[in-house]
């Protein structure tokens, strides 16, 4: 490391913010991929559900000396809100195969499908899925299937959805995933897998071709807290990161096998030999998710603040 890179590391890191006015606290905020615009959605705290154009926020942090990023306003008003949930919630997700549809999921049990409209807008089915039997605490799409998204909930399940069917019927599979709340779920993008963690710390992970077995393929416990994040690499199958709130943030592999030669006769890692990674430094982390550009970067968000760091392993 040459003299240049250790004044990098000296500097401050700088990060430049474009902000709008939310009417209550954000329980999660997802972004959409719709060609030419920058949609997020946001889970208020008020039991409101609110759709965002956020293109001119994006436009002034790339061009942050620009008038058009000196004078744009925080006085934006979404434009779209849905207040049908009634209560508060925190699952939502953008369909990753139909531009603009939404699955959104509250506290009290019930889904709501969300379909973009002429003009827009959107159409939010007042029928709602609600099967589970108690909190729904997280939602994903298929990243394949048009039609088919998976949930997980405070009723210790995850369930596999098919959104063709009426919603009474639309519940295909369902597992009892962990022992404890099932907090949340990733959807691998190139294989029939999908990782969950809970509030008894545990991480495991699905084969769908054998979902209805109950048996997972593998299961992690080295949290000492609620799982908080999960997310699968969006190139390599095997690997995913977790997030829990004993403030670690995890790197597996599950292409990774156990050395017993490595380790020498009759010593075994207190470790699982599929963790590749610990990064810690943060309180009360919330999310992690991998850079979508930069191959291998991950973001983490906390009440301590953002990190951004990169590791070896990927």
């Amino acid at each position: 490391m040459g003299d240049s890179d250790d004044e990098l590391l000296d500097e401050e890191p700088e990060l430049d913010t474009a902000m709008l006015n939310h009417t209550g606290g954000v329980n999660r905020i997802r972004y959409s991929s719709i060609p030419d615009r920058h949609i997020v959605a946001t889970w208020s705290d008020r039991g409101k559900v609110h759709i965002w154009d956020t293109s001119q926020q994006v436009i002034s942090v790339d061009n942050p000396s620009t008038a058009a990023g000196a004078s744009h306003s925080k006085e934006v008003k979404p434009l779209f809100s849905f207040d049908g949930h009634q209560v508060e919630g925190f699952a939502m997700d953008w369909s990753k195969t139909v531009h603009g549809r939404l699955a959104t999921g509250d506290c009290k049990k019930n889904i709501h499908l969300w379909s973009p409209v002429e003009g827009g807008t959107w159409h939010v089915d007042q029928r709602p899925y609600s099967t589970h039997t108690d909190s729904v605490e997280d939602i994903q799409w298929s990243p394949n299937e048009q039609n088919v998204f998976a949930s997980c909930s405070v009723d210790k399940t995850v369930r596999i959805w098919d959104a063709r069917a009426k919603p009474s019927k639309a519940c295909m599979l369902t597992t009892q995933a962990h022992d404890a709340d099932v907090n949340v779920i990733s959807w691998n993008r190139n294989e029939p897998f999908i990782v969950s963690g809970g509030d008894d710390g545990v991480i495991k992970v699905w084969d769908l071709r054998q979902f209805q077995s109950g048996v997972a393929v593998a299961i992690f416990k080295h949290h000492t807290g609620p799982i908080t994040s999960v997310e699968w690499h969006p190139t390599d199958s095997s690997v995913f990161v977790a997030a829990g709130s004993d403030d670690q943030v995890t790197l597996w592999d599950l292409a990774v096998e156990r050395d017993n030669e490595a380790e020498g006769k009759g010593r075994h890692l207190d470790v699982p030999p599929q963790l590749l990674f610990i990064h810690m430094g943060q309180k009360d982390i919330k999310e992690v998710h991998w850079h979508r550009q930069l191959p291998g970067v991950l973001f983490s968000t906390a009440e301590s603040g953002f990190n951004i760091f990169k590791t070896i392993s990927v």
